[in-house]
């Protein structure tokens, strides 16, 4: 695919970027800009208590080791709030890479001299102005120390997706007289109403962060942002956080997309699958799709997840150079979850999903696979306020049973989640090598939703990277009747009061929303 230059209305702009990113991981600005940090609490970060900017997991884990991999996330952090007023799409991602950019390279010098002193393998990132680094014990209190620190926080490898108990992974075949050539979870969304009207996801483009997808899969080939015209170029679609394993039946550092598991395989054509001959299993099939592998047979790290946000906001090149925000997809799925006390970086991992936000991308997170207790949303992103969650119901419009539940009450927000819920149980969709079948779980219940952003995106321009105003008509729309198979109440509201902490404000409805 051949990338046109950047043409930026704002001259600083073109004089920022015109050096470029070396790699993924080192911001490098060449050009000073007039630069905003954000005021509040992390302007007053320094003035905390030095025991408050280490999370307490970091000290229980050096007891247990004498190295921990940590996220040393800076209190300078981009004043992003005049990025929501920028009309102009790639004005305003160009802005949100070029602040991200600066502040971290003004703040972040200090630092890495420090631990690179230490002989430290440290990686820098400018999409939550975050260094990652292993640190011993009187390396720790050294950094704990400095005011320019504001949390220290934990990157553990951890597993991320549904369990196969939940999964219940099982293969169909490619065709089946028994089956409608659009799938249940397609028709439950309302999509085909909405192609009926002809809107089927043109002109977006959804990025998965997940174990990889199969590119060469009949029903998402040509769906590929990657492939124009019988040319596949991954430059700028694809990318590959995985470094460095062993074993993986995909490797390390591919330069294209592979799949170590099948799990984003599936979550992919849940949002565009459509193979053309019957297998219509994706809700936005007309979308195009983008990709980021972030777990190592779904185990993942805060580390891998940050990379992957950070080459969403801006698409680089297969070499991590030439950074192209007018690239950047319009809505990610996270079809997973990173546990909040087992090494996820809470902190980090909020600033990275406002930051993406902030830059005009949807970011969608599968809610969890904790239920049927109450406040069992528990894992980022789906507990966080801008992340939009997304809980699963099964063919019969029933409540699955595993799905997470709120109030969240791991952060004591008392927040409502999950936002809506979607088709999650024996949903069939893509697998790795041409083959189909059901997965269940929040993860394949987040997907549909994605998709239903593409349609309306497509259908109503003027929605188009407003993050705040889609959320609300989403839920607005939503349909309320949800069956739950023993009601319950979780907080202080109930499952016959809309909206509840049990499935929010409904089942998502994409006709609802384009037609409103």
């Amino acid at each position: 695919m051949r990338v046109l230059p950047l043409r930026l209305k704002t001259p600083w702009l073109r004089l920022l970027l015109a050096g470029g990113l070396v790699g993924l991981s080192v911001p490098l600005v060449h050009h000073a800009v007039p630069c905003k940090l954000v005021p509040t609490a992390q302007a007053t970060a320094s003035r905390r208590p030095v025991q408050e900017r280490v999370e307490p997991l970091v000290w229980q884990l050096l007891d247990q080791s004498p190295t921990v991999r940590v996220a040393i996330l800076l209190t300078a952090q981009a004043d992003l709030r005049p990025a929501v007023q920028i009309k102009d799409s790639d004005e305003r991602g160009a802005f949100v890479l070029a602040r991200l950019s600066q502040v971290a390279q003004v703040s972040q010098r200090p630092l890495l001299d420090l631990l690179q002193q230490q002989g430290q393998q440290v990686r820098a990132f400018f999409v939550a102005n975050v260094l990652y680094a292993t640190v011993d014990r009187p390396l720790l209190d050294r950094l704990a120390q400095r005011e320019d620190v504001r949390r220290i926080e934990a990157s553990v490898e951890r597993l991320w997706i549904e369990p196969p108990a939940v999964a219940q992974r099982e293969e169909t075949p490619a065709h089946s007289a028994v089956r409608a050539a659009v799938e249940w979870g397609v028709q439950s969304v309302r999509a085909p109403e909405v192609w009926a009207l002809g809107f089927a996801g043109q002109g977006m483009v959804i990025a998965d962060a997940d174990t990889g997808v199969d590119h060469t899969h009949p029903a998402l080939r040509a769906q590929y942002r990657g492939a124009v015209g019988g040319v596949i170029s991954h430059d700028y679609h694809w990318h590959d956080a995985i470094h460095g394993v062993r074993g993986n039946p995909c490797g390390a550092d591919n330069l294209a997309p592979c799949d170590d598991n099948g799990h984003g395989t599936h979550t992919t054509g849940t949002v565009v699958g459509d193979d053309g001959v019957g297998n219509q299993v994706g809700v936005a099939p007309a979308a195009r799709w983008m990709g980021c592998r972030n777990m190592d047979r779904g185990f993942g790290t805060p580390e891998r997840y940050t990379e992957c946000f950070q080459f969403f906001i801006a698409p680089t090149d297969s070499r991590g150079g030439k950074p192209q925000p007018s690239l950047r997809p319009h809505v990610i799925n996270n079809s997973w979850g990173c546990p909040t006390d087992e090494g996820c970086a809470p902190l980090t991992l909020r600033v990275i999903v406002e930051n993406t936000q902030a830059s005009g991308i949807f970011v969608e997170a599968s809610a969890g696979n904790s239920g049927p207790g109450c406040s069992t949303v528990n894992d980022g992103p789906a507990l966080l306020e801008a992340a939009f969650s997304t809980g699963a119901y099964d063919s019969a419009g029933r409540l699955s049973g595993f799905s997470s539940r709120g109030p969240v009450l791991v952060d004591a927000s008392h927040r409502l989640k999950p936002d809506v819920v979607a088709p999650g149980s024996r949903v069939r969709s893509t697998l790795p090598g041409g083959r189909f079948g059901n997965l269940s779980g929040t993860s394949m219940a987040g997907p549909h939703v994605v998709g239903v952003v593409a349609l309306l995106w497509s259908a109503r321009p003027s929605l188009v990277r407003q993050i705040e105003a889609t959320q609300a008509l989403l839920r607005a729309t939503a349909d309320p009747h949800v069956g739950v198979a023993t009601p319950q109440i979780c907080g202080a509201w109930s499952s016959d009061v809309v909206p509840n902490h049990t499935f929010g404000f409904g089942r998502v409805d994409a006709l609802a929303a384009v037609t409103r």
